[in-house]
């Protein structure tokens, strides 16, 4: 009995190879014959233009022959054999449309219309008429048209012509910057063909391209109700509904494209993006994992990873992911910038100041670069050279109040008041009156002993933005042992309560 078993499976493996090779034989045999049959073909072309005698070349074996031309980009012979083919077949709407398809890679846009005229006249319904008029008149810079044409032939076909034309259409409508109009033309495909790849994958593009995420999710939830297992079609239904925010609905939607396939990639990617907006990044984590897992390594999926690492004060693993990135893309200063923000967060500043340096060899200006090169130095105390670095930051962008902030509470700590105080009435200039720099200000004339001057600048600050009294604090805790300082926060918390 064992042994029949046997038998009978080498028999089906030999039966599967024997049937394989056959197959093979009979392609090649195909091959052979289609060569041999075209070498003729080509020789008997050769006889008739050199007046030799030669068999009676039927239409379709010119065809072949402008095929066989074509395909090797020899476009004078190909073009030679289409005047020779029309010579004796003057009315071949078909020879007609290869003569022309010739013109317009050869630029020669209005003989090619002039040809499919004329093909016309023979075959109105051939499709390829229409398709290759449009490529003439955008060719032309005649968008028009190529619109008005396509509309007129949208009328005349049905079926997979009509979707043919509606692909025309919505590349005339994009060529022409009338975006919505593609959406228009992409929601029509697949409302008439509800699986449509190609319409599925543009269509998710343009949706978001052109902000219509409602009509979308309507046309995809359509879609899904006959097509409950169309991957692409959940797909696109949660990009609409992350388009709106909608990140919670748009999860769901992603992972019924991922249970349908689970080797979907970009359902993982958006997906994580989601969780990331709505700041699970555990599960943001574990979503990105997987893109991992389906595909070569990318740079922003590493880079990813580690902000969700970093958000969740895991700084040794953000790093980790960051460093992997880099590796990708050495010349992202972005990468190292990052870097340097674990250290900072682990207040390791010398580390963190290495990886800024890295990242200011590429980009030496810009300001949040400085801003992080100043901190490290200043909590060094080395305020020399925090004060420079937050000098540029200031510099580079005068409107921002952090870099001003930084500098202030730099040249504070360094024991320079009088610059200090030189820089808080630059910046209220500069931001227009931010509070937080009366508060700043109070907090150096008092470092100057200029108490009553303080007390006024506090005040200015306490009726304008008093949650900001804080920074006023953090300069110089010990302010809280000033009674006039005590009884004016006393008197706002009170006031606050009335």
């Amino acid at each position: 009995m064992e042994s029949k078993n046997c038998y009978k499976y080498y028999w089906n493996f030999k039966k599967t190879d024997y049937f394989t090779e056959t197959y093979h034989n009979m392609q090649e045999n195909h091959s052979r014959e289609d060569r041999d049959e075209l070498n003729e073909l080509l020789r008997q072309y050769q006889n008739l233009r050199s007046g030799k005698s030669h068999a009676f070349l039927e239409e379709d074996a010119f065809e072949r022959i402008i095929d066989y031309f074509d395909e090797r980009d020899d476009m004078s012979k190909a073009m030679q054999a289409a005047d020779t083919a029309l010579e004796y077949f003057p009315f071949s709407s078909q020879l007609l449309i290869k003569k022309a398809d010739l013109l317009i890679a050869t630029r020669y846009y209005r003989e090619a219309l002039e040809k499919l005229e004329q093909a016309s006249l023979f075959d109105k319904n051939d499709i390829n008429i229409y398709i290759l008029k449009t490529d003439a008149y955008l060719a032309l810079d005649e968008q028009e048209k190529a619109v008005e044409l396509l509309e007129e032939a949208l009328v005349m076909f049905d079926g997979e012509e009509k979707v043919d034309l509606l692909f025309e259409l919505a590349d005339v409508y994009d060529d022409y910057e009338e975006f919505d109009k593609v959406f228009d033309c992409l929601k029509m495909i697949l409302e008439k063909e509800p699986t449509n790849e190609e319409a599925l994958y543009k269509i998710c593009f343009w949706t978001d391209f052109t902000g219509r995420n409602e009509e979308s999710i309507r046309l995809h939830q359509s879609i899904i109700e006959d097509f409950p297992y169309s991957e692409l079609a959940w797909f696109n239904l949660g990009a609409a509904y992350q388009g709106l925010k909608l990140y919670e609905k748009a999860i769901d939607a992603y992972q019924y494209a991922v249970v349908i396939d689970e080797k979907f990639d970009y359902a993982y990617r958006n997906m994580g993006d989601a969780y990331i907006r709505l700041r699970k990044y555990k599960e943001a984590i574990e979503t990105l994992e997987k893109v991992l897992e389906l595909t070569r390594p990318e740079e922003v999926i590493h880079e990813a990873i580690g902000h969700c690492y970093h958000r969740l004060g895991k700084y040794a693993q953000a790093r980790f992911n960051y460093r992997k990135a880099s590796h990708m893309n050495p010349d992202d200063s972005k990468l190292h910038y990052k870097i340097a923000l674990t250290y900072i967060n682990e207040e390791q500043w010398n580390r963190a100041l290495s990886s800024l340096e890295q990242a200011m060899r590429m980009h030496r200006h810009i300001p949040e670069y400085n801003l992080a090169m100043g901190e490290c130095y200043m909590h060094l105390e080395k305020y020399r050279e925090a004060i420079q670095y937050f000098s540029v930051a200031v510099r580079v962008r005068p409107k921002n109040v952090s870099g001003w902030d930084s500098l202030i509470r730099c040249l504070y700590k360094a024991g320079h008041y009088d610059e200090a105080a030189r820089q808080c009435l630059a910046a209220k200039q500069a931001t227009e009156n931010k509070p937080v720099f009366a508060f700043l200000y109070s907090a150096v004339l008092f470092a100057s002993g200029k108490s009553k001057e303080a007390l006024l600048h506090l005040e200015e600050g306490l009726s304008k933005a008093p949650k900001l009294v804080k920074k006023f604090i953090e300069l110089n805790p010990s302010i809280l042992q000033n009674n006039n300082v005590v009884d004016m926060l006393a008197a706002y918390k009170k006031k606050k309560k009335i």
